[in-house]
């Protein structure tokens, strides 16, 4: 027999998930560069591109704090010069659904607010 204590309990553990998650993901910017790594390896300037309206610094900032929390890998190629390219994990591809949903919604949300 289930008591009251339980539902709450429940919402409480998945309030306090979701804040953990805002924590890591926090920003405008995170998520987007999870979302584009998911799909391939890139290089700085090719996330600067790709990550539309970001600052240069912004993006440093990021991409240390997703190397930080083992999101993403910085590899450093022995070229001349040097290259250096940014790859998700295996623990941030677990992320590639998220975004895809974010993604949807957004595109759903966007069509229902402006009509397009």
């Amino acid at each position: 027999m289930k008591t009251e204590k339980e539902p709450i309990k429940e919402c409480s553990q998945t309030i306090l998930a979701i804040h953990d998650v805002m924590d890591i993901l926090n920003g405008k910017w995170k998520v987007s560069i999870i979302a584009c790594l998911c799909y391939k390896k890139m290089r700085y300037s090719e996330l600067l591109r790709e990550v539309k309206g970001i600052s240069g610094r912004m993006l440093s900032r990021e991409l240390k704090e997703l190397e930080m929390n083992q999101l993403i890998i910085r590899n450093v190629l022995d070229t001349q010069p040097v290259t250096v390219e940014y790859e998700i994990t295996e623990y941030g591809s677990t992320l590639k659904s998220l975004t895809h949903t974010i993604a949807e919604w957004g595109m759903k949300h966007r069509k229902r607010i402006m009509g397009k």
